[in-house]
């Protein structure tokens, strides 16, 4: 199976307040390589044993015409099929900023990047602590919360509109989050005619289709549908993200115990299984174009009947996809900041720091549903600011520790000597502001806090939350490009 190398340069924000020397870093690892292949063998033979659904014609014909064996709606494929896909799909690609060719986001296998969830039902409005439905005003102030939050490196629709046409509702989110961010954009939508307009929309910003293809600033997210099927309008998306060159990842969403085996192995087993057909058809329609490896293995509380979030075996399945990713050489698709609880409370801290955590430890690239609770029902705006200040401190512990002579300071300890002090010293002034720094979490002693209104940490979360929505205000599109928009949108 194919290795590839890569630069590994750091590209957030955070990466560039340490000084840029060799540091010794924590690490997540828990696949061999031996198990990977055995996952891949075992997933080759379900492709070549059980086959695949596809109900799209085209699909079909492009999975003939790379090899495999149709009977019907079914497709068989050899190993040698996904071996000649696996080969052509990049090791790389970049995302960027709006209407630029600054890269935003690069997919390597190493930098990893958060951002929120798609879809939601309920909103928690922070004004009033109360859920409610999303309006197409909450989408908008939610986008304009990540476009202020540092550590969120892209956007998605984060919930859906109950006060616009339901047919209508995917080409609103995307417009109304081309007016209210310049960062990257992960799109969710119904169908051909969705993704047709959407496109449109994009290409406006960038300046045409073309420009789009060369400096992408969307990725459209879609779904095989589990067990082993590929439905008419996810594979007319994946065909048209692949003969445009948007970037996707095509990611399954396997339920143990439901819609796949309860094991986590099988259930791993058979998400790849499904993402390795659909990067075969989409590789198919145009070799070489941007695909992110990914799936969204989840488990049923067999008690509440609900798909988890918060659990163990969810996290587990990150890191095993993360694991897949680099064995394909492949950037990766993943989870973070998230949680089943319905308030952003204490289980719910514990369930974001959790994944947020597992997310840069595994090196899971692209990581969405920040501010997700109630198992991906509820968006609170509140938990991705929370989050935001979660991803900060673990993205610093990620950085790791220098031992050199430097860091060691020898010199500076015999300067001190026995019984002396470093707080004055030249060596802490010029490197105190490598620590850490929180903007949220406190560190007074309690009669300095009590004398600033003993307020708990999601008061001050809610009190920034607000003063965003307010307050931060993004760079408005030009004048023709936002009529284009209302054009395409009247259509």
């Amino acid at each position: 199976m194919k290795r590839r190398r890569r630069d590994r340069r750091p590209t957030t924000a955070v990466a560039a307040t340490l000084p840029d020397l060799p540091r010794i870093r924590p690490r997540l690892h828990m696949l061999e390589r031996s198990h990977c292949l055995q996952i891949h063998r075992a997933s080759c033979e379900i492709l070549r044993r059980t086959g695949v659904e596809v109900f799209h014609e085209e699909g079909l014909e492009l999975l003939h015409g790379a090899g495999a064996r149709i009977e019907g709606n079914l497709a068989k494929l050899a190993p040698s099929v996904i071996e000649s896909s696996l080969a052509t799909a990049p090791s790389h690609f970049n995302l960027y900023r709006r209407g630029s060719d600054q890269v935003a986001v690069t997919l390597d296998g190493e930098q990893v990047y958060f951002g929120p969830g798609s879809d939601t039902l309920r909103y928690m409005d922070p004004k009033t602590g109360q859920h409610r439905d999303f309006m197409l005003c909450d989408v908008a102030d939610c986008i304009r919360v990540c476009d202020a939050l540092p550590e969120i490196g892209f956007v998605m629709s984060v919930g859906i509109p109950r006060d616009v046409p339901t047919e209508r509702y995917f080409r609103r989110q995307f417009a109304c989050m081309l007016r209210n961010t310049t960062k990257p954009i992960v799109f969710v939508c119904d169908d051909l005619a969705d993704i047709q307009a959407i496109a449109e929309m994009a290409a406006a910003v960038a300046g045409g289709m073309q420009s789009l293809s060369r400096y992408p600033t969307l990725l459209l997210y879609s779904e095989p549908t589990t067990p082993l099927q590929h439905a008419l309008e996810a594979v007319d998306k994946l065909l048209f993200a692949a003969k445009h060159s948007i970037p996707v990842t095509h990611s399954p969403a396997p339920m143990m115990g439901g819609t796949a085996p309860i094991t986590l192995a099988g259930a791993v087993t058979l998400g790849n299984a499904e993402m390795l057909s659909g990067l075969v058809m989409h590789q198919a329609m145009n070799s070489g174009a941007p695909f992110l490896y990914g799936h969204g293995v989840h488990h049923l509380d067999m008690k509440e009947m609900i798909s988890v979030y918060g659990a163990p075996e969810f996290q587990l399945a990150r890191v095993m996809a993360a694991e897949m990713a680099r064995f394909y050489g492949l950037p990766c698709w993943g989870y973070g900041g998230h949680s089943d609880s319905k308030l952003p409370d204490a289980q719910a801290a514990v369930d974001a720091q959790f994944s947020v955590q597992t997310a840069l430890l595994a090196r899971t690239n692209l990581n969405h549903d920040v501010g997700y609770l109630e198992s991906g029902l509820t968006n609170s705006p509140e938990m991705m600011v929370l989050t935001n200040e979660m991803i900060s401190q673990t993205r610093r512990f990620m950085q790791g520790v220098r031992v050199d002579e430097e860091a060691l300071a020898l010199d500076v300890i015999d300067d001190v000597g026995p019984g002396g002090e470093f707080l004055s010293h030249e060596h802490t002034m010029s490197h105190w502001r490598e620590l850490w720094l929180p903007e949220h979490f406190d560190r007074q002693r309690i009669g300095k806090w009590r004398e600033q209104g003993a307020e708990d940490v999601l008061a001050r979360v809610r009190r920034t939350t607000i003063s965003i929505i307010n307050n931060h205000r993004v760079e408005m599109l030009p004048a023709d490009v936002d009529q284009e928009i209302d054009r395409i949108l009247a259509r």
